[in-house]
């Protein structure tokens, strides 16, 4: 029997220690740490846990949403590590699925995470979509003003190479392609 951990944080601003911190209290043989969003399974670390899980293993983790983050995504998880017999332990939400109280709470609390995700991601949409309509601009601020685009355009238009206007202008392929097409 070994105790297994997964730790998973979005984005390279944030960082494992609390959580590594939290499993190392518990004193967890092996972690599978990793950077990525939790709305997908194609998760490296993930992965490799899953195939490293055996019979009799427990599964550590702080908290339900760094497994998963849709019910259907965490139920398959969940559905997979019991195939395998293996029993998972949320710490911060006190779940311990080899009780009948334990899986219930499990199956719940896995509602509610993908509840909030969608909750959060009407609400960064409605945000979104009221900046706009503010005027506000999303997205990269243009390398070029308007009065370079057409000297960029009537140069293209005289036979100058796409590979010199990339250096003259100091943008990509892509970029030049895009200004020309627009």
């Amino acid at each position: 029997m070994s105790k297994i951990a997964y730790a998973r944080i979005s984005s390279s601003g944030q960082k494992l220690d609390v959580q590594l911190d939290k499993l190392n209290e518990v004193g967890c043989d092996m972690v599978f740490k990793e950077t990525h969003t939790g709305t997908t399974d194609q998760r490296p670390q993930l992965q490799s846990m899953l195939q490293y899980a055996r019979e009799g293993d427990i599964l550590y983790i702080t908290k339900l949403d760094r497994l998963g983050r849709s019910t259907l995504h965490l139920t398959k998880i969940f559905d997979q590590l019991k195939r395998k017999g293996v029993e998972i332990i949320v710490l911060d939400q006190n779940i311990d699925t080899s009780t009948p109280v334990g899986s219930l709470m499990l199956n719940v609390l896995a509602s509610i995470a993908e509840f909030e995700t969608e909750i959060r991601k009407e609400r960064q949409l409605e945000g979104i979509a009221k900046a706009k309509a503010k005027g506000v601009r999303f997205g990269r601020k243009s390398v070029l003003d308007a009065e370079q685009v057409e000297q960029l355009k009537k140069k293209r238009k005289a036979g100058v190479l796409i590979r010199e206007l990339m250096g003259e202008y100091g943008v990509s392929k892509a970029t030049v392609y895009r200004l020309l097409a627009a």
